[in-house]
């Protein structure tokens, strides 16, 4: 979920470089500490991607800054909706105190909406 997942994952540069300063090797066991240095992408690069992937990732699932329905039905359900994501939020948080890890990947208000990436 560039969602917390992606930004846990893709935050530690080596697991998605956002480009790359030389092409990867073509022969297995070739590869030195110093070529893979030289192949990472450079500071500039890699923080301007973590600020990219930060600022897709701002509306959670279930809100909408734009109100795009006016009518009566849709706005119910969209209402129905941020209900049941909030119950589902609280059931997970509730669970995830008795956890010795607690996993909150699929904890609503930290999944993006559809149009994030």
């Amino acid at each position: 979920t560039l969602l917390l997942l992606k930004h846990d994952f893709g935050a530690w540069m080596p697991n998605a470089p956002s480009s790359m300063r030389q092409p990867p090797p073509c022969v297995k066991g070739t590869t030195t500490l110093q070529t893979y240095l030289d192949t990472l992408p450079e500071v500039n690069i890699t923080c301007n991607t973590l600020l990219l992937f930060w600022l897709v990732s701002q509306e959670h699932l279930g809100h909408y800054p734009d109100q795009h329905f006016t009518e009566e039905c849709p706005g119910r359900s969209v209402v129905a909706f941020q209900r049941r994501l909030a119950e589902i939020s609280q059931e997970i948080r509730a669970r995830n105190k008795t956890l010795a890890l607690p996993y909150a990947y699929l904890d609503p208000p930290l999944i993006e909406n559809s149009v994030s990436i």
